[in-house]
């Protein structure tokens, strides 16, 4: 599985698909030297997801999202070309949210299901 955390404000401003690209302009400077560093390496701005693994538990995977944000999207595959950026770290050049297999989420479950009603959601309280 695959998994990207982002605060639900965020999902609400770019759904269906997350792109960064589409929000250079709210960057900080560590974020935008960051940008510059993937432009250069890999020709885009990945959108970052972690990767479970057998050394990298999905537990891991959603604490460690959760970080980014309150909101963790799940995925059972991701579309290709996608980039290795470290062990357990993966990149793909835009995410449609839509595809998700599972969120977890400290949002109302209602105003989730709004967006996205045939996806399974689990309630957290706070992160």
């Amino acid at each position: 599985m695959f998994y990207h955390g982002i605060d639900w404000e965020y999902v609400e401003k770019e759904y269906p698909l997350l792109s960064p690209r589409r929000n250079v302009s709210r960057k900080h400077a560590g974020q935008l030297a960051d940008r510059v560093h993937l432009l250069e390496q890999f020709g885009v701005e990945p959108v970052h997801l972690l990767e479970e693994g057998p050394d990298f538990s999905a537990e891991r995977c959603i604490t460690e999202c959760l970080v980014f944000g309150n909101t963790v999207f799940a995925f059972e595959r991701i579309g290709e070309p996608y980039w290795q950026l470290s062990n357990h770290e993966v990149g793909i050049e835009t995410l449609d949210l839509r595809k998700c297999s599972l969120i977890i989420t400290s949002e109302s479950s209602s105003k989730v299901q709004v967006l996205f009603r045939d996806i399974p959601i689990f309630s957290i309280k706070s992160p």
